[in-house]
């Protein structure tokens, strides 16, 4: 298994969606790359991700970013949907060299690439999300999410 930390906005509806994905075996709802060790209200520089823990053989980083690229607004910085701030802001982050030289020959053979805003660095931290978090989406399917349903529901 490899580990890859996608953010696409709000982590509820990009969870709901990336767990669905063939070759995907766990997802986990987080905050990556802010500035401290814990989550105690205060975002310092984190954006919202999802740990996705997928099968190399079944799936690729490319065509992982193929489907974010599905749900997000590429060329939005720090905004999907209704929700705004730093913490909304895309990206794939990785401690893996090989994911982010793939993540951005993905993005570099787009012939918007001059437009795009999604982060492509190392991982520099994780934090885990609170419990509430995590799957919220199929425990509150009611909730607010920007990503339609239908792609929420197109791999299941």
């Amino acid at each position: 298994m490899e580990v890859v930390y996608f953010a696409g906005g709000c982590l509820w509806g990009v969870q709901a969606f990336i767990k669905t994905l063939p070759g995907v075996k766990f997802t986990e709802a987080g905050r990556a790359n802010g500035t401290t060790q814990t989550l105690d209200g205060d975002y310092d520089g984190y954006t919202e991700v999802i740990k996705t823990e997928f099968d190399s053989t079944i799936v690729s980083i490319k065509e992982l970013m193929g489907h974010l690229f599905e749900i997000i607004d590429p060329y939005s910085l720090n905004k999907q949907g209704e929700d705004v701030g730093e913490k909304y802001r895309t990206g794939i982050y990785s401690n893996n060299p090989e994911h982010l030289i793939e993540a951005k020959a993905f993005l570099s053979e787009r012939s918007d690439y001059d437009r795009i805003v999604v982060e492509v660095l190392p991982l520099t931290n994780y934090v885990r999300s609170a419990d509430e978090h995590q799957d919220r989406l199929s425990r509150f399917p009611d909730d607010y999410c920007h990503i339609p349903e239908e792609l929420l529901s197109r791999h299941k």
